[in-house]
């Protein structure tokens, strides 16, 4: 069953996740010692990871789900965002490499009304 995030804290994001790193551990039969190992990473790191103990780097996860054989799965968590041809056309062919501030509409403040200018 898929949870949604977007309803959890961040907190409890992190747990599902350190969760998560723990069952794809068990399902693949190995230690907590031989994961380490595979993903270069001290023992004490993968048991903190899996406990959900403080924070690992976002390198840190990138060699567990390498040694874990879900490296795969980072499209899945942040895929490339897709791009018309009529969106490609506009930027020229190439991606965007900056956002652009946001535009505020300004409307004239309450109780004008047209005519009023002449007065």
């Amino acid at each position: 069953m898929a949870l949604a995030f977007h309803q959890l804290s961040d907190q409890h994001i992190h747990d599902e996740l350190c969760s998560r790193l723990k069952a794809a551990r068990l399902e693949i039969n190995i230690t907590q010692a031989e994961l380490a190992e595979r993903a270069g990473i001290s023992l004490i790191t993968v048991k903190r990871a899996e406990s959900a103990k403080g924070n690992i780097t976002l390198m840190t996860l990138i060699a567990l789900l390498r040694a874990l054989g879900r490296l795969d799965q980072l499209d899945n968590f942040l895929p490339l965002p897709a791009l018309s041809p009529l969106q490609l056309k506009a930027v020229g062919g190439q991606r965007r490499q900056r956002a652009s501030a946001s535009r505020e509409v300004n409307e004239p403040a309450s109780g004008w009304k047209w005519g009023d200018e002449r007065e």
